[in-house]
Parts: C-alpha cells; structure tokens; sequence
C-alpha cells in the first residue's frame, strides 16, 4: 500500500534535488559572465557558433510559420467574414509567440545539445579536470562564454525570425489569398506595437539563458562513457525545450499582467 506513495515520494525529492543543483549552477555561471577575466576568443567563437551558423535553420522555420498562420487565420476567418484581420493576427502572433518560442526551440535543438556534447566530451576525457590543475575556472572559459552569446545572440535571431515570419504571412496574403499589398502592409504597421516586439526580445534573452545553462549543467554533471555523453545530449534537449515552454508562459503573464 505504501511503496507507491515511497516510490512517488523519492521520485519528488529527486526532482526537487535536481532542480537545486541547476538553480545553483545557474547562478554561478551567470555570476562567472560579469568577473574577469574574460575569454574573449571564446566568447565570440560561441557567439557564431549559437548566433550566426542557427540563422538558416531559424529563417527556414520563422518563414514556413509565418506562411501556415496566414493560411489558417484566413481558413478559420471566413467563417466569421473576418478575413481583413488576417495581417494583425499574423504580426501579433508571430512578434509576441511564434517568432520567440519557435526560434528558441530550434536553437535547443541545434545548440544545447552541442554544448552538452562538448562539455561532456571534456568531462569523459579530463579535460575539465586539466583545466582546474591549471588554475582555470572551468565556469569562466566554458559556462560564461555560452551564457553570454545566448542572452546576446537569441534576441537577434529572434528579432531576423519575426521579419521573416511576417514576410512569410505577406507572401502568401498577397499572392494567394488576393490580399492588397498597400492594405496588408498597413494593417501591419498599424497593429504592430512596440510592447509586442519587446517583450519577444525579452522572452528570447531568457530562453538563451535557459538553453546555455541546461546545455552546459547536463555536460559538466554527464557520466563516464559514450553512453552518458549521449544520455547527456538527449537530457539537455528535452530540459531546454521544456524550460522555453514554461519560460514563455510566466513570462507571458507577466508582461500582459494575468
């Protein structure tokens, strides 16, 4: 009668566990990004590396989005003969959910489990512990460098990613949906507010803070061998994917004050 609850009981304080050992990792990296020194090198070979090189992946997926939207905002609008509302649902939807969530996931896919990789290559192999006889701060030269170019560089993929995705909703509204294209680009600029645009920055610097630190705690915390490399892959994904999420929602009542 009692194991299951025994069972349930010490699966809650694992969980529980886990959860503070990733807030006090957190909070030591991003505490190691603002003391020197600074690796500078390293700092901007992870900005390419989680900025530029995710660019197509992050275009190719804002622009499809933007696309689809458009299509189904109109399928569901003529119900309702509300078809002229298709370009303010594409621009709010995307600048203030799509562009943001989608980017950061696609950056999870791509970048966190990379890091995650090449952190626990270096756990398999010593070479964090080298680091350490060296005198070298393990957070500074690899967690730092990966937090800053994921607060600095996610914002701007997903600033490119809501050009795109509303390019993407203006293509198909005017091509094949027989949109005007003078009437489409106004009700954009009209319903477009700053706040919009803003708080999807803002949610993007908090995912690639959540995407840099899972990357980087599931690497450094990996076990011995080819196995826990890929176990620590596979965690970091799923752990950055399901931080975005709940990321996006409190982020979300919080600036909408709900």
């Amino acid at each position: 009668m009692f194991k299951p609850m025994a069972t349930l009981g010490s699966y809650a304080l694992a969980s529980l566990q886990e959860i503070g050992m990733i807030s006090i990792f957190a909070v030591r990296g991003i505490k190691s990004c603002f003391l020197p020194p600074f690796f500078w090198r390293e700092i901007f070979r992870q900005l390419m590396a989680l900025g530029f090189y995710s660019l197509p992946i992050v275009g190719l997926t804002a622009i499809f989005a933007g696309m689809v939207l458009a299509l189904q905002t109109y399928v569901g609008f003529t119900r309702f003969n509300a078809e002229g509302a298709v370009a303010s649902v594409v621009v709010i939807s995307i600048t203030r959910e799509l562009g943001p969530v989608f980017a950061g996931l696609m950056v999870a896919g791509r970048t966190s489990s990379s890091i995650a990789a090449e952190i626990g290559s270096m756990r398999v192999s010593e070479q964090i512990d080298a680091l350490i006889t060296l005198q070298v701060d393990p957070y500074k030269f690899l967690v730092a460098p990966r937090i800053i170019a994921g607060v600095l560089m996610v914002p701007f993929l997903v600033l490119i990613a809501d050009i795109i995705g509303v390019m993407g909703g203006f293509l198909v509204s005017t091509t094949l949906l027989d949109f005007s294209v003078g009437s489409y680009i106004a009700q954009t600029v009209k319903n477009m507010e700053m706040i919009d645009v803003i708080s999807g920055l803002v949610k993007a610097a908090f995912f690639g803070l959540s995407v840099a630190c899972f990357g980087c705690y599931h690497g450094f915390h990996c076990d011995l061998g080819a196995r826990g490399v890929g176990n620590a892959t596979t965690s970091a994904v799923v752990s950055s994917c399901i931080g975005i999420l709940v990321l996006n929602y409190l982020l979300t009542a919080l600036f909408f004050g709900i």
